[in-house]
C-alpha cells in the first residue's frame, strides 16, 4: 500500500467540491420528495421491488446478509475503527482525520435524516422493519468509507473495489426488501457528498499547513544566507 498522494494539485478541489455540491442539491430534494410521499412509493421503486422479490432464491438470499450482516451498525463502527487504527499506525495522520471525519459526518447526517423522514419501509422487508428507510444508512456509510479511501489513495483497484462493494450493497438492501429503490439512490448520494466536502476540506487545511511551513523554511534559510554574507 502506497501513502496518500501529497500532490499540490489544488485545481483537483474544484471538480470534487461541485460534485459534493450537486450531491447535496440530488439529496435535498430526494429528501423533499420523499417526505411528501412517506407511505406511498415511487413507480420505480415498486418496478424494482417486485422484480427483487420475484427473483429470490437461497443462493441470492445469502449473497444479500452478508453486506447486511457487515454493513451494520456495529460492525460498520468497527470497520472505520480499524481503518483509521491502521492510518494511524502507519503514522498517515492527515489520512486518518480524513476518513474519521468523513465517518462521524456521515453517521451524524444519516441517522437524524432517516429519523427525520420517517419513510414506511416495505411491508415485506426480511430486515428492519422501523420507520427510517430514506436514506440508507448501509449504503452511506458504505458509499463514504470507500470514496473517502479512493480520494486518498487514488488508484483505480480502490475505484473498482468500492463500486462493486458499494453496488453489491446496495443491491443486498433491495433484494432483502429493506430499503426501496430510491432509498440506496439517496445512501449513495449522501454517502459521496460527504465524502468529498470532507476531504476538500481537510486537504485544504493540509495544504495550507505544508504552504505556510515551507514559507517559513524559506524565511528561514534566506535569513540564514543573508547572516552568512555579512
Amino acid at each position: 500500500m502506497q501513502p496518500p498522494h501529497e500532490r499540490p494539485d489544488i485545481s483537483r478541489l474544484i471538480p470534487v467540491i461541485v460534485g459534493a455540491a450537486a450531491a447535496i442539491a440530488a439529496i435535498i430534494i430526494l429528501w423533499i420528495v420523499t417526505s411528501v410521499r412517506r407511505d406511498q412509493p415511487f413507480p420505480v421503486d415498486l418496478w424494482w421491488h417486485n422484480l427483487m422479490v420475484s427473483h429470490r432464491t437461497d443462493v441470492g438470499l445469502f449473497l444479500a446478509w452478508i453486506p447486511a450482516h457487515i454493513g451494520g451498525p456495529v460492525l460498520a463502527i468497527v470497520t472505520g475503527l480499524a481503518v483509521v487504527g491502521t492510518l494511524l499506525l502507519l503514522r498517515w495522520w492527515w489520512a486518518a482525520i480524513t476518513v474519521t471525519a468523513t465517518l462521524v459526518l456521515c453517521i451524524g447526517i444519516a441517522a437524524p435524516l432517516a429519523s427525520i423522514v420517517g419513510r414506511i419501509r416495505p411491508d415485506d422487508s426480511l430486515a428492519e422493519s422501523v420507520p427510517t428507510s430514506f436514506p440508507s444508512g448501509h449504503v452511506a456509510f458504505a458509499t463514504a468509507l470507500v470514496t473517502v479511501l479512493a480520494l486518498l489513495f487514488r488508484h483505480w483497484l480502490w475505484w473498482t473495489l468500492g463500486a462493486i462493494w458499494v453496488l453489491w450493497m446496495a443491491w443486498g438492501r433491495t433484494y432483502l426488501a429493506a430499503h426501496w429503490l430510491t432509498d440506496v439512490i439517496g445512501g449513495m448520494f449522501l454517502g459521496a457528498a460527504v465524502a468529498l466536502l470532507a476531504w476538500a476540506t481537510v486537504e485544504t487545511i493540509r495544504r495550507r499547513r505544508a504552504a505556510g511551513a515551507a514559507e517559513q523554511a524559506e524565511a528561514a534559510d534566506a535569513s540564514v544566507s543573508g547572516q552568512g554574507t555579512d
